[in-house]
């Protein structure tokens, strides 16, 4: 295969401009430089071969985004220059906040302050922007109105910020790789993306949306064709596997073009001679052939948008790595559908209190496996999700947590024999004959023999391209970043690591595990560099123009 080398073509992209041109049109013109060479043939050609960007180290991307899946792709789209107004007929429920809206109606959301309408709002973020943003989409939908969005949507192309979108799998995410026999947690309309309801796309596909909750895969389906018909393609790479993500500092007085690593040491003694940080992003592409094609990229920003399905949870007990014991609902939904189980006189254990567990039960339950259900709250523990579902919208569920609560052990009798709870308890070990050695909250220890066990106690991301595994962004560093216990310390308002200029972190890595509320993160980053690249380009323009990027 012939090896891609951009170096000299960019050079003379770049010597092409005069000095009259605005930064804006020159970075419009570099994203459909990126737009036109990289899309051709990406099956066939590398993403950018390896030595040519370390070569020519003057261009830079102004942001690259890891991660493909609907946070990631929201990013895209606002970056792309879709803005946000309020429509000329809406009127908000919530009075206060409409009001605030009506001060600058000429505005769009991005060009406001995000701090102030943001005052007062209560949801289930913690992330003031993802509740403001979540409120306009879908006004009191938390007290179970379903009232329409007071937003409407403008292509404004001046906007356009070049970026690249990069991801393992098509765009969508861990979308593509959910179990397809359960309910999504959220209705449909919650998981739809700015600009295309979800209900007019099934429509325009004649697929009958039977209730408000759909099918993973059908989700997968919505996202993969959101990026289509909205024109984002140019801006996404798929089959991109990222290897090293650092930073890259520049010296102004070293004028052969190359970087140079500096020691954080001597960053604040030289801190004057820098003219600005940039990221240096390394991995490789997946080809048509099955090869690996390297490639180095460069950014003055980067967000991460990888979800936190990557690494799922670990019991770290003797006996996990057992060919018996999954850590995933597909791999045991698999062994389900392939009759793995069927007929087995002994019981599945699974492991966990949280939705996929209850995945799992059902999965096994519906398919007449008995199960040992293995949690280590107490049924009555407010903090267990079944208690944040109404009934009524999510019966399954709450026909699992029934049954953790009136079906669990007790010394005077067996195993029940299609489901039996054991709340308070966790797995000490497992066994090569197939057994498990359970341990009560008082010490008791029981033994079970299995069919097979499933392991569902949540998930980390894979942030092993980041320097500590990426521990050193959480709000403890000592721990390994999680959607709950430790997400990633951003600025409230711009989704800036706290710990990082330039790092940007959104989705389920800063809390926010449900789509309805990751939206409010592609508006704070969008706003935030929407902010500096104003600044740079009045910069530009007060320096006459230039003859590369700022």
């Amino acid at each position: 295969m012939p090896v891609w080398c951009c170096r000299c073509s960019l050079a003379a992209h770049f010597r092409n401009y005069s000095d009259t041109e605005t930064e804006g049109e020159i970075l419009n013109s570099l994203v459909q430089y990126f737009g036109d060479n990289l899309g051709q043939n990406v099956k066939a050609m590398p993403l950018v071969e390896e030595t040519s960007l370390l070569e020519d180290s003057s261009v830079t991307l102004p942001v690259v985004v890891i991660g493909n899946g609907p946070s990631g792709i929201c990013l895209s789209y606002m970056l792309s220059g879709y803005r946000p107004y309020l429509s000329s007929e809406a009127i908000h429920p919530n009075t206060i906040l409409h009001s605030k809206l009506e001060e600058a109606r000429h505005l769009s959301i991005v060009d406001q302050d995000l701090e102030y309408l943001s005052e007062g709002l209560e949801g289930r973020s913690s992330n003031p922007v993802a509740v403001l943003f979540d409120t306009l989409l879908h006004p009191d939908a938390d007290f179970g109105y379903d009232y329409p969005s007071v937003l409407h949507w403008k292509l404004e192309q001046h906007h356009y910020i070049p970026h690249l979108v990069l991801g393992k799998g098509p765009p969508g995410g861990a979308w593509h790789n959910m179990e397809g026999s359960m309910l999504t947690i959220s209705f449909g309309n919650w998981m739809e993306l700015p600009g295309l309801k979800f209900k007019d796309w099934v429509s325009s596909k004649r697929r009958n949306l039977k209730g408000d909750r759909v099918m993973p895969e059908e989700i997968a389906r919505y996202y993969k064709h959101y990026v289509k018909v909205m024109g984002l393609q140019k801006n996404f790479r798929e089959n991109t596997y990222i290897t090293s993500v650092s930073r890259l500092y520049r010296d102004q007085v070293d004028n052969d073009g190359q970087g140079r690593n500096i020691s954080t040491q001597h960053l604040q003694i030289e801190k004057s001679k820098f003219a600005k940080r940039n990221w240096e992003i390394r991995g490789y592409q997946r080809v048509g052939n099955g090869s690996h094609i390297p490639f180095c990229l460069f950014a003055e920003n980067v967000a991460l948008a990888t979800g936190t399905l990557d690494s799922p949870g670990r019991l770290e007990i003797e006996g996990e790595d057992f060919p018996f014991v999954f850590h995933s609902m597909p791999e045991f939904g698999a062994a389900v559908s392939k009759g793995k189980l069927r007929g087995k006189v002994d019981p599945v254990l699974i492991v966990g209190s949280g939705l996929t567990a209850a995945d799992a039960v059902l999965c096994a339950y519906n398919n007449n496996v008995p199960v040992i259900h293995v949690f280590r709250r107490r049924v009555t523990d407010p903090d267990l999700i079944f208690k944040q579902l109404p009934k009524k919208l999510y019966p399954e569920y709450h026909k699992v947590y029934h049954m953790m609560c009136t079906q669990s052990y007790s010394l005077d009798s067996d195993l029940l024999s299609a489901y039996t709870s054991f709340p308070e308890h966790h797995v000490l070990a497992f066994k090569s004959d197939m057994k498990c050695i359970l341990q009560s909250i008082s010490g008791l220890k029981k033994i079970f023999r299995l069919s097979a066990a499933v392991v569902l106690i949540g998930s980390h991301p894979n942030l092993s391209f980041l320097k500590e595994q990426g521990c050193y962004l959480g709000h403890n560093s000592s721990l390994p970043i999680t959607c709950k216990g430790n997400p990633v310390e951003i600025d409230a308002y711009t989704y800036e690591c706290v710990k990082e200029a330039n790092l940007f972190a959104l989705g389920p890595l800063v809390g926010d595990n449900f789509v309805r509320f990751l939206k409010g993160g592609a508006l704070g980053v969008t706003r935030c560099l929407a902010i500096r690249q104003k600044k740079k380009k009045h910069l530009f323009v007060e320096r006459g123009g230039g003859d590369g990027i700022v």
